[in-house]
C-alpha cells in the first residue's frame, strides 16, 4: 500500500459542506469517548462492529455518509482500545485547542480524471496536478491544515526501491550535525526550525494566528521531506544499518528546541519501514557508554557527563589514538551492532 496526498482546490460550497461535517463529527467523535468510558466503568464493553452500529441510521440525520460515521466510532474504539492495552494515553477530547481535522472515507474512490475525483457526496473535486502511482485507490481521508485542504489516497501498489550498494554503516545522531556515520561522514543539521524562528516571530508579534499556523507547518513539511530523502539515500546504500538509540525523552528535558530541530525520531520510522521494503537489516543500538570508549582498544578514557558534551576531539589515555567525538561514538554502535570486540573489529577493518 502507498499513501499518497494532493491539495484540494475546493469551491466555497464544497468548503463550507467539509466545515460543517467536522462540526457534526467533532460531537460523534466526543460522543463515543465518553460513550466507551462511561459504559467501561460500569462493566459495559463494546466490539467494534457492535460500536458502529450504535450509530446505525444518523447517517441520513446528520448529512453525512453512514460510512464515513462508523469510521469516525471505529477511531474513537481503537483509541480506546489502545489505551487499556496500555499502549497510549486515556484519549482526549476534541475542541478548540484539540481539534478533529480529518474526514475519512473507507470505501473505494474512483480513479481522478482531468484533475478530478469524486468521492461519496461530492463529484468532481479539483485537486492541483500531481501523478499518481497506478493501482486501485482502497480509501481516503479529508485533511484540513492551515494551507488548505488535502485528501490522502491509499493505493493498492508496491513502493519499489532498489539498493545501490552493500555496506554496512554505524550512526551516531546529533544536533550540531544531523548524523554522523562510521565511515566518518558528517551530514550537516539543516535546523530548519532555527531559520524559520525570525519570521516566525514577526507573525507572533503581529498575533497573525493563519501565517503562525502556516510557517509551523512548512517548517514541519521541511523537515519531514529532508528525512523522507535521507533515509531513501541511507537504505539504498547500506545492506546492514546500525542506529545509536539516544533516551529522547530525557535528552528533550535538557534541549528541547535542539530535539525539535532535529526530528530523530521521525527518521527513525522512516528508516524501519524503507529498510523492510529493500531488504536493509535496520537494528537499533544502545548508546550507552559510546562516546566515552575508544573504538581502537575499549578503553573508557573520554569525555563524560555534561561537562564532557564541550569536547569535540579527544585522545584515548591507553593507545594515544585521537577521537573525533561523534566519528567514534558511530564507529562503537556499528562494533556493538556487529557483535563484536574491538579487537575482532580492528583486524576486520
Amino acid at each position: 500500500m502507498i499513501v499518497r496526498e494532493v491539495k484540494l482546490r475546493p469551491t466555497k460550497k464544497q468548503e463550507a459542506t467539509l466545515n460543517n461535517w467536522l462540526w457534526h463529527l467533532t460531537g460523534v467523535y466526543n460522543w463515543a469517548i465518553r460513550k466507551i468510558e462511561l459504559d467501561a466503568q460500569g462493566g459495559i464493553y463494546y466490539t467494534k462492529q457492535g460500536f458502529q452500529n450504535l450509530l446505525a441510521d444518523h447517517g441520513k440525520v446528520l448529512g453525512i455518509p453512514s460510512h464515513t460515521l462508523q469510521a469516525v466510532l471505529v477511531q474513537a474504539h481503537d483509541a480506546w482500545t489502545r489505551c487499556f492495552k496500555k499502549l497510549a494515553k486515556k484519549p482526549r477530547l476534541k475542541g478548540r485547542r484539540n481539534k478533529l481535522i480529518s474526514i475519512p472515507f473507507p470505501d473505494p474512490i474512483k480513479p481522478s480524471k482531468d484533475n478530478k475525483i469524486s468521492i461519496p457526496s461530492f463529484k468532481g473535486f479539483r485537486f492541483h496536478k500531481q501523478e499518481l502511482p497506478e493501482g486501485k485507490i482502497k480509501r481516503g481521508r479529508i485533511v484540513k491544515r492551515a494551507s488548505g485542504w488535502y485528501l490522502q489516497l491509499t493505493i493498492d501498489a508496491e513502493r519499489i526501491i532498489e539498493r545501490k550498494d552493500n555496506n554496512i554503516i554505524g550512526i551516531d545522531p546529533g544536533f550540531k550535525d544531523l548524523l554522523t556515520l562510521s565511515n566518518g561522514r558528517k551530514i550537516e543539521n539543516p535546523k530548519e526550525y532555527d531559520n524559520g524562528l525570525r519570521r516566525l516571530g514577526q507573525a507572533q508579534r503581529g498575533r497573525n494566528k493563519k501565517l503562525i499556523a502556516r510557517l509551523h507547518e512548512r517548517i514541519k513539511n521541511q523537515k519531514k521531506d529532508r528525512n523522507h530523502k535521507l533515509s531513501r539515500e541511507l537504505v539504498e546504500n547500506n545492506i546492514k544499518i546500525f542506529f545509536s538509540k539516544d533516551n529522547i525523552k530525557g535528552i528533550q528535558k535538557k534541549f528541547g528546541k535542539s530535539v525539535s530541530n532535529a526530528n530523530h525520531y521521525q527518521l527513525r520510522q522512516m528508516l524501519k519501514y524503507k529498510s523492510s521494503l529493500c531488504g536493509t537489516e535496520y537494528i537499533e543500538v544502545g548508546s550507552k557508554g559510546s562516546t566515552l570508549t575508544c573504538s581502537d582498544c575499549g578503553a573508557r578514557s573520554g569525555p563524560t557527563g555534561f561537562t564532557g558534551l564541550s569536547v569535540r576531539e579527544w585522545v584515548c589515555t591507553s593507545c594515544g589514538v585521537i577521537h573525533d567525538r561523534d566519528v567514534n561514538a558511530a564507529i562503537n554502535t556499528l562494533i556493538i551492532g556487529l557483535g563484536m570486540s574491538h579487537e575482532e573489529y580492528q583486524h576486520v577493518a
